[in-house]
């Protein structure tokens, strides 16, 4: 089939992959891009169960290159798409999505009302684990860093579902857990590293699992002493490889 792309994110899993410092390395020459939709427009003669107009996104990512204008595909490593779901949903659909679903069902046993918490809560993956824990009833702590345009984000963070939103530095300060206010997260989501995972880390409670799928500092993961003998947690990592 031919292939024409409507559109196609840029992720920093595709810079580091450009980079040669992912762990997923296609042989050269390669075309980046993890993740976007096209539209078939024309089709071979054996090919069934696609037609022009279609809109596809492919299997195999990783493997097939998204960030270019047309591409020559065997159709079996498309699938299609309803043309409902908007162009820049679709081509976002594969990576960020799935991310914040395995890691809210994959490490902890959550049930409406537990709390979870993340840095980086106004990233890709980051909103769609706002908007999971919107819909099952779960108490999502968001971190993000300061910038001027705060209270923007914050407004547009808790229009997806957020229930709190807390800059880095307000985390040090605030009170909602020694309050009880909020009970202290079953599982905390790191894609920073550094300061700001120990942050996120010391508000777990007891048995509690830290997952971290991104290192955006580039800065290490320190884990207390104290966190891991006296409250016993977990350090878990995360990749999803298309």
């Amino acid at each position: 089939v031919l292939v024409r792309m409507l559109a196609a994110p840029l992720n920093p899993a595709d810079i580091n992959t450009i980079q040669g410092v992912y762990p997923a390395k296609p042989p050269l020459p390669a075309v980046p891009g993890n993740e976007g939709v096209g539209e078939i427009l024309s089709v071979g003669s054996d090919v069934k169960n696609l037609r022009p107009g279609d809109r596809v996104i492919p299997k195999e990512a990783s493997a097939w290159g998204t960030w270019r204008s047309h591409a020559v595909s065997d159709a079996q490593r498309l699938s299609k798409i309803p043309k409902e779901i908007g162009i820049v949903e679709a081509a976002t659909m594969s990576v960020n999505p799935s991310t914040a679903y395995r890691m809210l069902k994959d490490f902890v046993q959550l049930s409406a009302g537990d709390t979870v918490i993340q840095n980086g809560a106004n990233s890709a993956a980051g909103q769609n684990v706002i908007q999971l824990c919107n819909v099952w009833g779960l108490i999502s702590v968001n971190i993000v860093r300061d910038r001027p345009n705060i209270d923007e984000l914050k407004i547009f963070l808790k229009n997806l579902g957020a229930t709190h939103i807390l800059t880095e530095q307000e985390l040090s300060k605030t009170d909602i857990f020694k309050s009880k206010a909020v009970s202290k997260a079953k599982l905390a989501l790191n894609c920073v590293g550094g300061k700001s995972a120990v942050e996120v880390l010391r508000q777990l409670d007891h048995k509690g699992v830290m997952v971290t799928y991104g290192g955006m500092s580039r800065e290490p993961v320190t884990l207390p002493t104290s966190a891991l003998i006296f409250k016993d947690i977990s350090a878990r990592g995360f990749w999803m490889h298309l």
